[in-house]
């Protein structure tokens, strides 16, 4: 039977983190959204079906919400980010994803390009503004606040290039190394502004990389440790010392990973793609579950796309009695739900994860 809510959404999440069950399992979207093709589907189905829009059934279910300053810098080329990465458009039929088609040191042949290029400055965002957007936020309904997005390999990676950055990181640690520590000097900076800002307002900072792919890591442990960690590493300890988590994002086969992404100080490890080698949820939740806390978990590869909703009822309802047996976890799908999914599997995963309680009150 669905249970009585007597707890906001933020203090849903705050006592998953610290390792307390809670009047029902916290949900949330983090490095998720539904794709447009299915969000029609969606609002089509919800209409139809239950007389309500995607953003009435969501808004009081979804207990994690994004805040973020306002851009105030330098005015930027259509499709260009602040690295100077370019993207464009490219169909795949119901809708297109973004795909980068300039990687702007793709050609530095040294620490001269990379000390040459423009990097962002923490100053081009406005942070004042930021207790005004976190009231309106609240407003609404008292939810956990989360700030964007602290991605210190991949926005290298993307000024580069993936295949020629883990060249890089074979060959020429020192390029590596220093176009990450500048993307660190400024996650850094823009973070501890954001957050002196907030004033104790938000209360989770998501960071990322993804270290694995669908049969295991990017790249070898020893390096991970040498290169990337210790970059992660400092931007962690500058978010701590705010008071806020760290929520940190990575697809893939990550299992041997999981004690470094402890050592280096995240609190949540999310997205949780369990199709992929390896990964286990008994085992996640049984090796790390009293030093870690965990989102996501809901697949978007297999079960939402492809199963039943009874299937996906299962799997969500699986997640929870593992995941989340003593707290420290927040249910989700692993990624954006993509074009195709049935708008019934969707509703199926949000209804299981408000009625499911395993757990003794």
């Amino acid at each position: 039977m669905p249970q009585k809510e007597t707890l906001t959404g933020r203090e849903r999440v705050r006592l998953a983190l610290e390792h307390r069950t809670t009047d029902r399992i916290p949900i949330a979207m983090v490095c998720a959204g539904i794709n447009p093709p299915a969000a029609r589907d969606l609002a089509a189905h919800l209409a139809r079906e239950r007389g309500l829009t995607v953003e009435t059934y969501l808004e009081p279910i979804v207990d994690i919400v994004q805040v973020d300053p306002a851009y105030a810098g330098p005015p930027l080329a259509p499709k260009t980010d602040i690295w100077g990465v370019q993207r464009r458009d490219v169909s795949y039929g119901a809708g297109s994803y973004d795909e980068i088609s300039h990687a702007p040191l793709a050609a530095a042949s040294g620490m001269d390009a990379v000390v040459a290029h423009r990097w962002p400055d923490a100053s081009w965002f406005d942070y004042d503004c930021l207790p005004e957007r976190i009231a309106a936020a609240r407003s609404v309904r008292d939810r956990c606040l989360m700030i964007w997005n602290g991605n210190i390999f991949e926005t290298s990676w993307y000024m580069r290039g993936l295949e020629q950055m883990l060249v890089d990181v074979m060959v020429d640690e020192e390029l590596a190394w220093g176009i990450m520590e500048r993307v660190t000097d400024f996650y850094v900076q823009y973070f501890d502004r954001a957050l002196a800002a907030a004033r104790g307002g938000i209360d989770l900072v998501f960071t990322a990389d993804d270290i694995g792919d669908q049969r295991g890591l990017l790249l070898p442990m020893d390096k991970w440790r040498r290169l990337i960690a210790p970059h992660h590493r400092r931007l962690n300890r500058a978010i701590h010392e705010h008071g806020a988590k760290v929520i940190y994002h990575t697809d893939g086969s990550i299992m041997e990973a999981v004690d470094g992404l402890i050592d280096i100080g995240i609190d949540v490890l999310q997205a949780l793609q369990f199709s992929a080698d390896k990964m286990d949820p008994v085992g996640l939740k049984a090796d790390f579950g009293d030093r870690l806390c965990f989102e996501g978990g809901v697949s978007v590869q297999t079960t939402l796309p492809f199963g039943a909703p009874a299937d996906v009822r299962r799997e969500v309802e699986d997640r929870i009695r593992v995941l989340g047996q003593g707290g420290g976890y927040i249910l989700g799908p692993s990624h954006y739900i993509q074009a195709g999914t049935p708008a019934a599997n969707i509703t199926a995963m949000f209804d299981a994860a408000l009625e499911y309680y395993p757990f003794p009150g």
